[in-house]
């Protein structure tokens, strides 16, 4: 069964966010609010908790998993960046914009692209997601809890209980828009979402197209 965990949206709770940072270190899955929508996330580098979530999202294709990097000197870690392209992540981050590279040999096999050997990463922008990233020193997985957009997350509780080890929760609750999705493994960017902040980007895009 869960533990429910409630934290300040802006000020995290330090004590809380050790112990969360702890279990993730030991393979915890956990359910938490983003700047975009509520995801399920473990460390990146604990293999087992990532197929743990991969069981939960119903997924054992091997489509890649878009994790969380606190900034863009870590994102440089864990993919290629173009100095292009590094320009336009730079107007980017953080919010809520998914992007994806070439991943790089740090990135697990298991959370990439199989083909492409791509991987998509985020900078978020919420206290709560840098806070644990800060503390935990790795990545974080994160990918949408299913069903996002057809119940309120209050409901959440009890239907993933069982298959996570922690609920995180804040108020007020994300927005539950997805992000939208960069492909910058070409020669310009390629939205292949159009999620929240896309309005905000759409007029810039085409003046680089």
């Amino acid at each position: 069964m869960a533990t429910h965990v409630t934290l300040h949206p802006q000020h995290p709770q330090p004590y809380q966010v050790q112990k969360l940072v702890t279990a993730l270190q030991g393979g915890a899955v956990i359910l938490y609010p983003t700047d975009t929508v509520y995801a399920i996330g473990c460390d990146l580098h604990s293999r087992p908790a990532v197929s743990r979530v991969r069981q939960i999202k119903r997924d054992a294709s091997g489509k890649p998993l878009t994790f969380l990097c606190p900034s863009l000197a870590t994102i440089a870690r864990y993919a290629q960046v173009s100095d292009a392209n590094y320009r336009v992540m730079r107007r980017l981050v953080p919010g809520p914009y998914t992007f994806i590279l070439p991943a790089t040999k740090l990135v697990p096999r298991l959370v990439q692209d199989p083909k492409r050997k791509t991987t998509g990463l985020r900078v978020p922008d919420h206290p709560l997601c840098q806070a644990l990233l800060e503390g935990l020193g790795n990545p974080l997985i994160s990918t949408s809890v299913p069903g996002y957009d057809q119940e309120p997350a209050g409901r959440w509780g009890e239907r993933w209980a069982n298959q996570v080890d922690f609920i995180l929760e804040v108020d007020p609750e994300p927005v539950q828009q997805v992000s939208t999705i960069l492909d910058l493994t070409g020669d310009i960017p390629v939205v292949t979402r159009q999620g929240q902040g896309w309005e905000a980007i759409a007029d810039w895009l085409s003046l680089r197209s």
